[in-house]
């Protein structure tokens, strides 16, 4: 199976180095998404105000489509609105070192 990829990063937190969230999100990216189908990959769900701000950033690129997976889901109540489509693995609210 042949399906044209391209593989980007950027940097967002809302932590720094701290276990709770600061409830302020740093984001740092050069980005060009424009008419791309956007899959956003995260590590961990849990408050969801890092990926939402993330989401709002890049759908102002003017995506073609963009979606969120993450491989850890707290089982918390999402703190923000935001929707992640596929989930790997449902945890406890604790806090998580490596995976």
């Amino acid at each position: 199976m042949n399906i044209p990829c391209q593989i980007c990063f950027l940097q967002a937190s809302s932590y720094k180095d701290q276990k709770v969230s600061s409830g302020e999100v740093t984001l740092m990216h050069n980005l060009d998404l424009r008419g791309k189908d956007v899959l956003v990959v995260e590590d961990i769900f849990d408050t969801g105000l890092t990926l939402k701000y993330v989401m709002e950033d890049l759908l102002r690129q003017k995506p073609n489509s963009i979606e969120a997976c993450s491989l850890l889901n707290k089982k918390i109540p999402n703190k923000a609105e935001v929707t992640v489509k596929y989930i790997g693995f449902d945890i406890e609210d604790r806090f998580v070192v490596g995976y």
